[in-house]
């Protein structure tokens, strides 16, 4: 299966079980069409860069999807239905981008 790395912005008023609410019935509806989260990484409420729809901050959430191509097209239609989402992006990815782990592994000692 095709992999994809999606973020999600929900509106700041949300609280976080709301945001994981949202998450899981994403999760669902991509697990119906027969595709799978691999990871889901929550990053919090961040500001953003400029407003978007009046909203200052918003709760990142970052999804590992595993899924073929229309559960994709599903899951964005019903992102952009969805009120309380106020941006969305998906991407398709090679391998999914392992950023915590690469970090740490990149770090070495320079001997003299």
């Amino acid at each position: 299966m095709t992999k994809y790395e999606s973020v999600l912005i929900a509106r700041q008023d949300l609280g976080t079980s709301q945001v994981n609410n949202i998450v899981s019935e994403m999760s669902n509806v991509i697990s119906a069409q027969g595709g799978e989260v691999v990871r889901v990484d929550n990053w919090g409420l961040k500001n953003l860069a400029y407003r978007i729809k009046k909203n200052r901050k918003g709760h990142y959430v970052l999804l590992n999807i595993s899924a073929p191509s229309q559960a994709i097209a599903e899951y964005e239609r019903l992102l952009r239905v969805n009120e309380d989402i106020i941006r969305y992006m998906t991407v398709k990815v090679e391998d999914f981008s392992d950023a915590l782990n690469s970090e740490s592994s990149e770090t070495s000692v320079v001997e003299e």
